[in-house]
């Protein structure tokens, strides 16, 4: 019984829960959108033992490509670098940890494609 019953919760959970929703902790700002080409990027900031963890994500589903990063932190250079797209979804990820700022923490994140020029631009504000 207790299999039918645990069956058929999972089974409801699927049908109220939309397809690509993102599970995230409590705390957690997500914010994801569409870059200039057909790539997408997703922007996630959390708490991480008092400080913010950013993670920049890029899909374009075409591994191998390079891309140059920047990541700002309250106007502020947090990284700047150069990331490869890998594996079979085509996507890299940059993560930082930053000191949590007195206020609001705004995040902004670009990335260029450095062979097809595709931008991908994003902020999160935690």
């Amino acid at each position: 019984m207790k299999k039918i019953i645990a069956a058929a919760f999972v089974t409801a959970l699927a049908l109220v829960v939309p397809a690509g929703m993102a599970w995230a902790g409590n705390n957690d700002v997500i914010e994801t959108g569409s870059c200039d080409g057909s790539s997408e990027w997703k922007l996630k900031l959390s708490e991480e033992d008092g400080r913010i963890e950013a993670e920049f994500e890029v899909d374009q589903n075409v591994s191998g490509d390079r891309w140059r990063v920047r990541i700002r932190h309250d106007g502020d250079f947090a990284f700047r670098g150069t990331r490869t797209t890998r594996g079979a979804s085509g996507s890299f990820e940059v993560r930082i940890v930053e000191n949590n700022t007195a206020g609001s923490d705004v995040f902004r994140a670009r990335a260029r494609n450095l062979s097809t020029d595709e931008v991908c631009v994003g902020s999160a504000t935690f």
